[in-house]
């Protein structure tokens, strides 16, 4: 901890170069990813403060549109799209994940209810392999979830009716660091 410490002690030390983001945001992409700590999406884009507006839930996970129960997901994404503008939209899951292998492997998740339920949200289960440690098709195969669920949203649906927004499915690999992009003409992740 003490090194996260010193380094937000000595973050606000070069005022000048934050003085602009008081001014407010206008970020172009809404990126929507996992929650897990190897996953940064600045360091992955090379985004700059205020290039990217964030979510992040376990697993990547985009619940379904319902405006009975509206969750802080769905207010994230209404704001991105009808306030801040945003012109793309990315979901981007990853390598090594926790959230998708545990739907793979149907693990038992009694003992950690909220995730449990969260995760139910992930419907349908994703398929792949509950061998592979990577569990790279299932989480390919989630985004792709994701991505379809998103369009049920009345703003992205406005979006994209409109042309003024796109959504992109990508796979980060953790361990190596390169990221796939799905590519709807041949239905396959490939490099950027």
């Amino acid at each position: 901890m003490q090194p996260l410490i010193d380094n937000a002690r000595n973050f606000g030390d070069r005022p000048e170069e934050f003085a602009r983001h008081g001014a407010g945001q206008s970020p172009q992409v809404l990126f929507i990813t996992c929650s897990d700590s190897r996953v940064v999406p600045a360091l992955i884009t090379g985004a700059r403060p205020g290039q990217l507006f964030e979510l992040r839930t376990a697993g990547n996970i985009v619940p379904p549109h319902t405006s009975a129960h509206p969750t802080s997901e769905a207010a994230t994404i209404e704001y991105a799209v009808e306030v801040l503008g945003v012109r793309d939209i990315v979901v981007c899951g990853h390598s090594h994940c926790g959230a998708v292998g545990a739907l793979v492997r149907g693990d038992d998740l009694t003992a950690v209810p909220a995730v449990r339920d969260w995760l139910a949200h992930a419907a349908p289960r994703p398929s792949g392999a509950p061998e592979d440690p990577e569990v790279a098709e299932a989480v390919q195969c989630h985004v792709l979830t994701q991505l379809l669920r998103l369009r049920s949203y009345p703003c992205v649906q406005r979006g994209l009716t409109e042309g003024r927004l796109g959504l992109h499915g990508w796979y980060y690999e953790v361990h190596t660091g390169a990221v796939r992009a799905h590519r709807p003409e041949t239905d396959t992740f490939e490099s950027l």
